[in-house]
């Protein structure tokens, strides 16, 4: 494990992003983007992931000069066409769009076709916060998540943040897999060399599996909730919702056509949409009731949940969001730590693509 600048890192990324041709501000955004993740603590989906980016251009699945344009909109929605660029560019996008409609009309909603992976969810739902907006963010993902009772990888991990501002306390922020847990999580422990949880993977046969290698051998994630009798039937429904919100809805590939994020699987030959899908939401709340009264009653409603009577002295109840902003306050300070084939990847990249690290 070696610890790093928040700085260095998202010049690091910021470098390569402008090395493959996209245009510098898009190259900024991205590099933001992608290091937000790591600064919250969300270490899968930070610079850990440079490396299937980069992996993804050389394949030419990646444009990375992308024209970004709305095909179809009303006052209050849109839908925008990716051109198969970052969704780490496309993400912001939309959700700036999303926003925009919100102050004019109360809600936006955007649906985005033709991108590929755009980071984390919060922080294009937290986009919305600054505004006085509600944030909605989801995306769908690659098929690897097998339905309740199934074989077959059908569905992504397929994640949903919701961002609501508050008062004098920090804004609830959930932003969360619909998975028992991310692929990305899986992506650690198979670096670490160690075990999954039981309840988060079947094998290729449907019976449940600790092996990290999981889903390499030919098993599956598995919906929140891990089986039947823990709900994963809710899982799967929420995974689904993402997939057509996300998908069908905006006109990009849904369930088992959603392209690989991995460059060496390629996609599916026979495709239904255009690239992966995402799906935006502002909710502007004067729209509703004003602001600082809303804002004062979040207030009152986390420090109730926060006061909590809990099961023991040493846990306490956690409000959502609370987590990744104690992680990037510690982060910002002391840096962000790396697991050394991380970095190993990283330091390829450098010499690859002529790039300092």
């Amino acid at each position: 494990m070696t610890i790093y600048s928040f700085d260095r890192l998202q010049q690091f990324a910021l470098n390569l992003f402008i090395k493959i041709g996209c245009s510098r501000k898009q190259a900024i955004e991205a590099a933001q983007v992608l290091l937000s993740a790591d600064l919250r603590g969300v270490d899968s989906h930070g610079v850990a992931r440079l490396m299937g980016y980069l992996r993804l251009y050389e394949k030419k699945r990646i444009n990375p000069q992308p024209k970004l344009s709305v095909i179809h909109e009303t006052p209050s929605t849109a839908v925008v066409d990716g051109d198969a660029g970052l969704g780490l560019v496309a993400g912001p996008y939309a959700m700036r769009l999303a926003i925009e409609k919100a102050k004019n009309v109360g809600t936006g909603w955007v649906a985005v076709k033709n991108s590929n992976h755009y980071g984390i969810a919060g922080y294009h739902a937290m986009m919305a916060l600054k505004a006085d907006c509600i944030g909605i963010s989801m995306t769908n993902a690659s098929p690897l998540v097998a339905p309740t009772y199934a074989k077959e990888r059908l569905l992504g991990t397929n994640p949903i943040s919701v961002a609501i501002p508050a008062g004098e306390e920090p804004p609830f922020v959930a932003d969360m897999a619909t998975t028992t847990a991310a692929n990305g999580k899986l992506e650690i422990l198979q670096r670490k060399n160690e075990s999954a949880p039981l309840g988060w993977l079947q094998d290729k046969e449907g019976q449940p599996t600790q092996s990290a290698q999981g889903v390499v051998e030919g098993g599956a994630l598995l919906p929140l909730g891990g089986d039947r009798d823990h709900g994963s039937h809710k899982g799967f429904i929420l995974a689904s919702v993402v997939d057509i919100l996300s998908a069908v809805l905006s006109g990009a590939n849904y369930g088992p056509w959603v392209p690989p994020f991995v460059s060496f699987l390629d996609p599916n030959p026979n495709p239904v949409g255009e690239g992966i899908g995402h799906f935006f939401g502002a909710i502007r709340i004067d729209a509703f009731r004003p602001a600082s009264e809303f804002k004062n009653n979040m207030d009152i409603w986390i420090k109730r949940f926060r006061n909590a009577k809990t099961i023991n002295e040493i846990n306490k109840v956690i409000i959502p969001g609370d987590p990744e902003r104690h992680m990037e306050q510690l982060r910002r300070k002391e840096g962000i730590p790396l697991l050394n084939n991380v970095v190993k990847d990283l330091q390829s990249l450098s010499e690859q693509y002529h790039v300092k690290f």
